[in-house]
């Protein structure tokens, strides 16, 4: 049996939040995984290295814009500086479709495209402002159907006819 968890709602949800945002799908997929990484640090207690300070890329008040972080509202990861096309990475480790791939995809199986689609309407249906805040995104879209998303997603992906 192959399990949908939290982790994997978490990415889908942020990737499909992305992408309603205007990321482009491979990007979206990068911050999916980036934000379900993220939390799933904060909630052991970040015991791995993270990324360093944020500050404020925005610059203002006599600091520098920083090129390394991006914001998605009021939410911030760190971009992969070395890529052409917009990655994220946490811990040193940067955040590829390829990971999206083997660490979300792979436990939907051939339910993903369902799924996907469900979580782009599910996400649409939310204003702009909801989305764009971390708080309102966390409290107001994930938890209320984390627990649902994660058995009904883990259901159809163990469905021979999926």
């Amino acid at each position: 049996m192959t399990k949908v968890s939290r982790f994997q709602v978490m990415a889908m949800l942020q990737a499909a939040r992305a992408h309603t945002l205007g990321l482009d799908i491979e990007s979206s997929y990068s911050w999916g995984l980036n934000r379900a990484t993220f939390i799933a640090a904060a909630k052991r207690g970040f015991k791995a290295g993270g990324g360093g300070t944020a500050g404020d890329s925005r610059g203002g008040a006599g600091r520098p814009k920083r090129t390394d972080v991006y914001y998605l509202g009021d939410d911030m990861a760190y971009k992969d500086t070395k890529s052409k096309t917009l990655r994220f990475v946490f811990g040193g480790k940067v955040q590829t479709v390829e990971e999206f791939d083997k660490r979300v995809k792979s436990r939907l199986g051939k339910a993903f495209p369902n799924a996907w689609k469900e979580a782009l309407e599910y996400v649409g249906s939310f204003d702009k402002e909801t989305l764009l805040s971390a708080e309102g995104f966390f409290g107001d879209v994930y938890r209320p159907r984390r627990d649902e998303l994660a058995e009904k997603w883990t259901d159809a992906s163990e469905d021979k006819g999926a």
